[in-house]
């Protein structure tokens, strides 16, 4: 058998990558190279601009060029840090050397001894890593979980009076509409997507461990701490003034937990969904050219909730993964988080996939009016608890005295179907007032939805 060429391994640099490949663009090893070299070069300024060891703050120009080594990097980059890689085996090294190699270009030798001073790896790891984390999440993953939660609130507010009947264990139950049930969904998300937009993205810059004792050696006269801490704040994070060797990812464990819930949230939604389409709450759109199953030709399958269901399962996966170990480091460092942080795409990827699914998804089905009041008009006997509980009231006020009106429609209505007509007589049989009569013999299944309706409003609380 000839050998295939390279293929990739996972899906999402496969056949899903036109869908996930903004993830790349951060939480890549080239985006984190790209993030190394930004630290790299602000230290350096930032050393300059404080004249430290005798420098003198660079230009305007050469500041600009010295950045322009950032804002270029690109496929001449990437092969340049991959061919020095494979001479230091050290990914780190291989960017110092690479901006070393720009000062050089640039006529800066004079402050090339400031590249990666005074740095730990992690120093710049963790910085970097910060930066692609916050970025994805700004620019990739939060622009569609917002566009997930405003298609589902536009579609509550359309839906919000249209009655449902609800299944509580999967048995019928108390009616409500399907605007409201989706407007839980956008309040629980909405909820998440607060919690995440408040996150902190912290960030260390202290040396091998965490003590400045290779900066005061150099210097030990300077405030390093206030140094260190003007510098994180520069590159737009929160400082982290106690740490080992490592940041101690406590930060990434609080988004990851964040986010996992925010999956596990949209994963109940396409179960739910999946299963209103099986009932046929939710009709599917055919999508031209498209086929459902290779033998049954009328087949539309739901997949794009399916697909979306299994994305946010591996996705969850991952990040509790990287919330449970990123927390832990043996003494002031080891390794295992420079392996497992390389996986923080790979879990975006999969939740962003799982976005993109149920976004297209939520437009393909349409609802089945006529289906949902099919369901109503075949379950009167729902209306047994809101007669058992107007009997309670008319008890309580004196206008009854009906024993246990609880037990009296459960022996009418439990594990039996009543239609309209059966509740009607059993209404007007029972001692309570005319007004109630009224009231009760007026509800049916479809009206009987409470402050459904009403209670969408609260989104825009």
């Amino acid at each position: 058998m000839t050998p295939l060429p390279p293929q990739p391994i996972s899906p999402l640099d496969g056949r899903y990558f036109p869908i996930v490949h903004r993830v790349g663009e951060h939480l890549s090893e080239a985006g984190l190279n790209r993030a190394r070299v930004r630290v790299e070069v602000e230290w350096l300024v930032f050393l300059t601009d404080h004249a430290m060891f005798t420098t003198s703050p660079l230009s305007i120009d050469q500041k600009a060029a010295l950045r322009a080594v950032v804002e270029d990097f690109g496929q001449p980059a990437i092969d340049e840090l991959a061919r020095l890689e494979a001479t230091t085996r050290h990914d780190v090294k291989a960017v110092e050397y690479y901006v070393r190699a720009r000062l050089t270009e640039l006529g800066l030798d004079s402050i090339a001894e400031l590249t990666h001073f005074a740095a730990t790896s992690e120093d710049i790891n963790n910085l970097s890593y910060a930066i692609t984390v916050r970025d994805t999440v700004a620019d990739v993953w939060l622009p569609a979980f917002r566009a997930v939660i405003d298609q589902l609130g536009e579609q509550a507010v359309a839906l919000r009076a249209v009655p449902m009947l609800s299944h509580t264990h999967g048995q019928p139950a108390t009616p409500t509409t399907l605007g409201k049930e989706l407007a839980v969904v956008v309040y629980r998300l909405e909820r998440v997507l607060a919690q995440i937009e408040d996150s902190e993205y912290l960030g260390k810059f202290s040396g091998a461990t965490g003590t400045f004792s290779a900066h005061l050696a150099a210097d030990p006269e300077a405030d390093w701490p206030t140094l260190s801490r003007e510098f994180v704040e520069s590159l737009g994070l929160t400082w982290n003034p106690l740490t080992t060797q490592i940041e101690s990812h406590d930060w990434q464990a609080e988004l990851y937990d964040r986010v996992r819930h925010a999956n596990r949230i949209l994963h109940n939604l396409a179960t739910d969904i999946w299963t209103y389409i099986s009932m046929g709450y939710f009709t599917q759109i055919p999508q031209a050219g498209a086929t459902g199953s290779s033998t049954m030709p009328h087949k539309i399958n739901p997949i794009r909730f399916e697909n979306a269901e299994a994305n946010l399962e591996i996705s969850t996966a991952l990040f509790s993964t990287l919330s449970e170990t990123l927390v832990t480091s043996r003494l002031q460092r080891d390794l295992t988080d420079s392996t497992t942080q390389r996986n923080i795409g790979v879990a975006f990827g999969h939740s962003l996939l799982a976005l993109d699914n149920l976004r297209r998804g939520l437009g393909e089905v349409l609802v089945n009016e006529t289906r949902l009041a099919e369901d109503l008009d075949g379950n009167w006997e729902v209306l047994a608890e809101a007669i058992q509980t107007v009997i309670r009231a008319e008890v309580t006020a004196g206008q009854s005295d009906i024993e246990d009106p609880y037990a009296l429609l459960k022996e009418l209505t439990r594990g039996r179907r009543v239609g309209r007509a059966e509740l009607v007589s059993f209404v007007n049989g029972l001692d309570i007032s005319d007004g109630a009569k009224a009231r009760l013999t007026n509800l049916t299944p479809g009206t009987y939805t409470g402050l459904a309706d009403e209670l969408v409003s609260q989104l825009d609380a």
